[in-house]
């Protein structure tokens, strides 16, 4: 009995082992831990959200706080304007701070929207694991669902960036792409029901033929240029106008 014991203990570590990883569950996940963000640009969201205006809104960081600047403004009047969006992208947001928004700070509370967007997690790379940006990601999704039942999400893989090359060089490499944004993607594709929840991933829509990402596109390999959030529009518009229906 004690051999087969030992066997059959052998043969589930040998399963775990080679286990593919998933998402951190929110227990002692430290980017499913809600981070106050408590500051003007938030305190400026519950103005323009108390009207209760709004079918399409847009959470994450500063790369979606960017569609409010120059060119990419029109480009967002022009793609998504028929659908009433609120954009609440916040400079520097990690998941944490998406979770104290729309839970203790109340962002979306008075809005009924029909789909959120969300893209969010770069800020996360440089102190936390894949499992546990994707994990923090899925605290946000769950949330939103509690919160918002029938609002559809659709789910954008975080997008490429790049770091390690010389200020004169105008493409980074495939080589020099940070891989862990591939590996928080690989985890939050699984998150998808194609019920209420949609995943998209647009990264490559924003490299070159050679798969490196050019600094026209991303200017310091991180945020977008006026063409990459055209990339980015051009890329989701369609998905948004038959979500919304």
């Amino acid at each position: 009995m004690l051999v087969r014991r030992l066997v059959c203990a052998g043969l589930v570590l040998a399963v775990c082992a080679f286990a593919p990883l998933g998402a951190q569950e929110p227990k002692d996940n430290p980017a499913a831990k809600s981070l106050n963000r408590d500051n003007p640009r938030h305190k400026q969201f519950l103005k323009v959200v108390e009207k209760g205006e709004g079918d399409v809104i847009f959470l994450g960081d500063s790369i979606t706080q960017g569609w409010e600047g120059g060119a990419a403004a029109k480009t967002w009047k022009e793609a998504f304007g028929p659908f009433k969006p609120v954009n609440l992208g916040i400079s520097g947001d990690q998941t944490g701070h998406v979770i104290w928004r729309i839970t203790e700070g109340k962002e979306i509370e008075p809005l009924k929207p029909k789909l959120a967007v969300i893209m969010i997690g770069t800020n996360n790379t440089g102190g936390h694991t894949a499992e546990q940006i994707a994990g923090g990601i899925k605290a946000i999704i769950t949330e939103l669902q509690k919160q918002k039942p029938d609002m559809k999400i659709l789910l954008l893989g975080v997008f490429p960036r790049a770091g390690g090359i010389a200020k004169e060089d105008t493409v980074a490499p495939k080589d020099k792409l940070n891989p862990k944004i591939k590996a928080i993607n690989d985890i939050i594709s699984k998150f998808s029901d194609d019920k209420k929840v949609f995943y998209k991933d647009i990264g490559d829509k924003f490299l070159n033929k050679d798969g490196g990402l050019e600094k026209k596109v991303m200017p310091d390999l991180l945020h977008l240029s006026a063409e990459g959030y055209q990339i980015w529009a051009n890329a989701i518009k369609d998905d948004i106008a038959k979500l919304v229906k």
